[in-house]
C-alpha cells in the first residue's frame, strides 16, 4: 500500500500567501437563477453540538433573503459521521442540506445523493487546496468544503502534566492512576483504535474498485505483529488510568474532573478551555509501548464538507444555504463558537486561527496522519474486537484468532 500522508494545516502557510493577493475570497451567491418565492421548507442536518452555530447561521440567512421567499428551516441534530446512511435510508425524504465526513463523498456520489456543485471554480478560488480535493471526485467538485480539522490529538490538564509527561502514554496513565483520575481515549470506534495500528506497518485501506477493504493488522510478520498491537491494547485496558468513552462521556469525565486528558478533536477545544482555563493544553499523540518499543500514534486526517441533497424540493434555496453556510463569515463564526479551523482560505489565515492551541496540536499531528478512505465493512468489525479487549476477552479466544475474525470482516466484499 502506498500511503499518502496529507497535511492538514500546512495549508495554512499557503493561506497567508493567497490572502495578500486575494481580497475577497467568499463564495459569490448566484443571482443568475429564479428560487421558489413562496413557502420555501428546507431541513438542515448538522452536529448535535452545531445546533446553537446553525441556529445562529440560519437566522442570518433568512435576514439576508427577507421578503424573497417564506422560509420554513428546521435543523436536526444527525452525527456527520453517520450521515451517508440516514440520507441512504430515504434519499428523496432527507435532508435537503447536510454536513458530512469527506470519506462518505463517493459512497454519495455514486447514490446520485449528490450533484456537481455549479459555481466550482469559486468555491476553489476560496478553500484550501486540500479541502477542495477532499470535496471532488474525479476532479469534480461535488460539496463545499466546510472545515480543514477532521482529525484528533491530545488534550491534557497541564496542572497534571509536563511537556515532557505527555511524551508517553504510559506516563500519562500512571501519573492519572496515581491521582485516581481517568486518561479517555474511545475505542469503540475504529476512526481512534487507527491511531494504534497505523504507525506499526500493520495496513488498511481502500482497495482500487472504492467499496471493498485490505487489511494487515492479523499479520504474524514484522518487527511488529498484530498480537504485539493486540497486547499492548489489553495492557492499557486494564489499567486503572484508562477508559474508554464517547464524545459525551469526554465531555462530562472532563467537566466533573475524573478524566484529566484525552485523545478528541477540534469541535470540542472551546468546551475543554472553558473546563480547564489557564491549565488547558492540546499537543500531538504521544508514544505507546509495544513490541518492546516506543510507537508515535498516528491518526486519520479529514474534513467536513456541506451537500445539497440532489432531491430537495427547493433545490436552488437549499444551494444558497449550503453557501451561506459554508461562506468566509460563517467559518470564521464557526472557530469562534465551536474551534473548528475554517477550510477558507482567508478564514484559515486569520491570527486567531493560526494562534489556537488546538489547531496547532493539529498541525503537529499531522506528519503522523493519514487521509481516512474506508470501506463501509471496516466499522463493526472493529469495533466487536475491541470491545472484547476492553471486557477483559470474556469470550477466551487467542488473541490471533480475534485479529483473524475481525480482519475477515473489513476485508469481506
Amino acid at each position: 500500500m502506498k500511503r499518502k500522508n496529507y497535511i492538514l494545516f500546512p495549508a495554512l502557510s499557503l493561506a497567508v500567501l493567497l490572502s495578500g493577493c486575494q481580497k475577497n475570497n467568499s463564495i459569490p451567491l448566484k443571482e443568475e437563477q429564479t428560487p421558489d418565492t413562496g413557502t420555501v421548507n428546507l431541513t438542515v442536518w448538522g452536529a448535535e453540538e452545531d445546533e446553537e452555530l446553525l441556529s445562529q447561521i440560519i437566522g442570518s440567512f433568512q435576514e439576508k433573503y427577507r421578503g424573497q421567499a417564506d422560509f420554513n428551516i428546521t435543523y436536526m441534530p444527525q452525527s456527520e459521521s453517520s450521515c451517508t446512511n440516514a440520507l441512504m435510508a430515504d434519499l428523496e425524504q432527507g435532508a435537503d442540506v447536510f454536513a458530512f465526513a469527506d470519506d462518505q463523498l463517493n459512497t454519495l456520489v455514486a447514490a446520485g445523493a449528490l450533484e456537481p456543485v455549479e459555481n466550482a471554480e469559486a468555491v476553489k478560488k476560496a478553500n484550501l487546496p486540500e479541502a477542495v480535493l477532499a470535496a471532488s471526485v474525479n476532479d469534480t467538485l461535488y460539496a463545499l468544503p466546510l472545515t480543514a480539522d477532521n482529525g484528533y490529538f491530545l488534550y491534557y490538564n497541564k496542572q497534571y502534566f509536563s511537556e515532557d509527561d505527555i511524551k508517553s502514554f504510559d506516563q500519562m496513565l500512571t501519573i492519572a492512576a496515581e491521582n485516581e483520575k481517568k486518561i479517555s481515549m474511545e475505542w469503540s470506534s475504529g476512526w481512534y483504535v487507527y491511531s494504534l495500528f497505523g504507525n506499526t506497518g500493520l495496513t488498511v485501506g481502500l482497495n482500487d474498485d472504492g467499496i471493498t477493504n485490505y487489511c494487515t493488522w492479523n499479520s504474524t510478520d514484522g518487527s511488529i505483529k498484530g498480537t504485539d498491537v493486540a497486547r499492548a491494547m489489553q495492557d492499557i485496558a486494564m489499567h486503572p488510568g484508562f477508559t474508554s468513552v464517547d464524545d459525551a462521556g469526554f465531555l462530562a469525565g472532563v467537566k466533573n474532573g475524573t478524566i484529566i486528558a484525552g485523545v478528541n478533536g477540534v469541535w470540542n477545544s472551546v468546551a475543554l478551555e472553558q473546563a480547564w482555563g489557564r491549565n488547558f493544553g492540546a499537543a500531538k499523540l504521544p508514544s505507546y509501548r509495544c513490541a518492546g518499543k516506543q510507537v508515535q500514534m498516528a491518526s486519520f486526517s479529514g474534513y467536513k464538507l456541506i451537500g445539497v441533497n440532489a432531491y430537495s424540493k427547493h433545490r436552488e434555496w437549499a444551494a444558497k444555504l449550503a453557501e451561506w453556510i459554508a461562506n468566509e463569515e460563517n467559518q470564521k463564526l464557526r472557530f469562534q463558537l465551536r474551534g473548528q479551523g475554517p477550510s477558507n482560505i482567508n478564514a484559515a489565515a486569520s491570527d486567531e486561527v493560526q494562534n489556537s492551541p488546538a489547531i496547532a496540536a493539529l498541525l503537529a499531528q499531522s506528519e503522523f496522519s493519514c487521509l481516512q478512505r474506508i470501506g463501509g465493512n471496516f466499522w463493526d468489525p472493529v469495533t466487536a474486537f475491541t470491545a472484547n479487549i476492553l471486557a477483559g476477552n470474556p469470550s477466551g479466544k487467542s488473541l490471533q484468532e480475534q485479529l483473524d475474525t475481525m480482519v475477515e470482516g473489513i476485508i469481506a466484499p
